[in-house]
């Protein structure tokens, strides 16, 4: 039964809508989920995620499950038009900083069956399919009004949240909701998109394959056990519906499937999808956000968009259960947009950057191409940055205490390094506050530390973070929920000042109650 009022409501059942609902879940915080689809949309999407990724499903709990549905990349090659090979970087056996591959390719409806059966372990989640959200208001004093229809029955429903989140993809209502525009960031493509399946050895070089060409830029990847990936950018006047069949889609694959027979090549979808880069001109009205592709565009060229919703869902689900709590005001909220959307802007920009380098300049840029790629290894310290799956740092907000000139730990995120125990740093995290120190701990620290629901994580000489402590210049960090610095100082007390404050006793546990007394008597809002 779906409740009258509820603190969360997140419109999206998609990878950003299901990780924050997760997220939520984690914190007790009452979260109905709506989402157009019965079940889980069948036809393959996104193929690719980064160890940073990987970290927060793991956080999620599905760690192990994803490993079972995904295959880690082993690198990058450029191709020519003729798919000669102008430059190769390989990645190693081990695993990046984040404590999992920092590359691997899956099925995206496969991802979200994991994440839908891992979100029945959260009792305060309610997700209800077969939905569709009709209209959203908001009152003067911030609290959604959300109408929606059960497909199935065309009976109409209403509930009331604290908050609303829009993971409801490119075509918003949410967004058309709050009056935000899509920006344009000056790039538009058409590409084929097809997906294969086969029991045919392929024998390709388990990586990634871009073949660098103006008139037809490629890409081939593969992505599972039987499951194959073919991006080819469109010629004018081409559509998808002219490589629906085999024997028309046949030549174009056929560089990489050799001399499979055709009846041995199954399509399981192939589709056209217009590349674009764009982003919300705001994110937030009031009580309701956008996150995903609600709020922001990214060409597939490094893998980023999917990656992009759930950064959005870890950065603000945190701080949303906190002001629900009464730990954090509730103007703290106003960190999410200021942090996600430059980080997402730079994201977009190198996107842009890749798919530029790979496609334009005609003749005089494939002459380039064969004359420059081949050299690119020489570079000191390019290989390592083409892999490198780190992104940005946050910009400074009232949750990121960055410096002006950029230098420092703050706004990066803190390593997942394993610890002497055999944990890893997120295992003793779990989701709070940590004070990270190579300091000696005072009893009063330590006793600050916990009082205030933190956990203080205390390294020694030859470990991974008191090296990572040593090259910030610094000795102690004070690191997010989700994994982001904070701030960092000297001197490990300095930073206690800045741990968010205990639940005030009159939260009770019940944090869906307590909230439904606070919007029928006193009003809505923390801090």
């Amino acid at each position: 039964m779906t409740p009258d009022i509820v603190p969360v409501v997140v419109i999206g059942a998609g990878p950003t809508g299901l990780t924050a609902a997760t997220l939520l879940g984690q914190y007790g915080i009452e979260t109905l989920v709506l989402d157009r689809w019965a079940s889980v949309y069948p036809l393959p999407r996104a193929v690719h995620l980064d160890d940073e990724i990987y970290r927060l499903l793991a956080r999620l709990g599905t760690a192990e499950q994803f490993a079972a549905i995904s295959r880690p990349a082993h690198g990058l090659r450029l191709l020519d038009g003729e798919l000669r090979v102008l430059a190769e970087f390989r990645r190693g056996a081990d695993l990046g900083r984040h404590g999992h591959p920092e590359a691997n390719m899956f099925d995206q409806p496969q991802l979200e069956e994991l994440l839908r059966a891992n979100l029945e372990r959260h009792p305060t989640v309610t997700l209800r399919g077969n939905t569709e959200v009709t209209a959203i208001e908001q009152s003067d004093g911030g609290t959604v009004r959300v109408r929606f229809t059960d497909r199935s029955t065309d009976e109409t429903s209403t509930v009331t949240a604290g908050y609303l989140l829009g993971c409801d993809g490119a075509n918003s209502l949410t967004r058309a909701t709050i009056g935000s525009s899509m920006h344009d960031l000056a790039f538009t493509q058409r590409w084929l998109v097809v997906d294969v399946a086969t029991d045919a050895d392929l024998a390709q070089w388990e990586g990634v394959h871009q073949v660098c060409d103006p008139v037809r830029a490629a890409t081939y990847m593969r992505i599972g056990a039987r499951r194959y990936r073919w991006e080819f950018q469109l010629l004018p006047g081409e559509t998808a519906d002219d490589y629906r069949d085999m024997t028309r889609l046949q030549p174009l694959i056929r560089p990489w499937t050799h001399n499979v027979p055709a009846d041995e090549l199954e399509i399981v979808r192939t589709a056209e999808y217009t590349f674009r880069a764009q982003i919300a001109d705001h994110w937030r009205k009031q009580h309701v956000f956008l996150l995903g592709d609600a709020a922001h565009l990214t060409p597939p060229f490094i893998g980023q968009g999917m990656g992009a919703g759930l950064r959005d869902a870890a950065n603000l689900t945190w701080k949303l259960a906190a002001v629900l709590d009464g730990r954090l005001p509730e103007h703290a909220l106003d960190s999410y947009e200021a942090e996600r959307k430059p980080h997402t802007r730079s994201m977009i920009t190198l996107a842009k950057l890749i798919g530029t380098a790979m496609t334009a300049g005609g003749d005089t840029g494939n002459a380039l191409r064969r004359i420059l790629a081949p050299h690119l290894y020489r570079v000191p310290g390019l290989s390592n940055r083409i892999l490198d799956s780190r992104t940005p740092a946050l910009h400074r907000s009232v949750l990121v205490d960055r410096r002006r000139l950029g230098l420092g730990l703050a706004g990066h995120l803190c390593p997942n390094a394993q610890l002497p125990d055999g944990r890893r740093f997120d295992d003793l995290a779990a989701g709070r506050y940590a004070l990270v120190t190579s300091a000696a701990a005072t009893p009063s620290l330590q006793a600050e530390v916990h009082d205030r629901g933190a956990v203080l994580v205390t390294v020694t000489p030859g470990t991974a973070l008191h090296r990572w402590l040593h090259r910030g210049h610094t000795t102690a960090a004070l690191v997010r929920p989700d994994g982001t610095v904070q701030r960092t100082a000297r001197d490990p007390n300095a930073l206690c000042e800045f741990l968010p404050s205990p639940p005030p006793a009159e939260v009770s546990r019940d944090r869906s109650c307590d909230w439904s007394r606070r919007v029928d008597g006193r009003g809505m809002g923390a801090g």
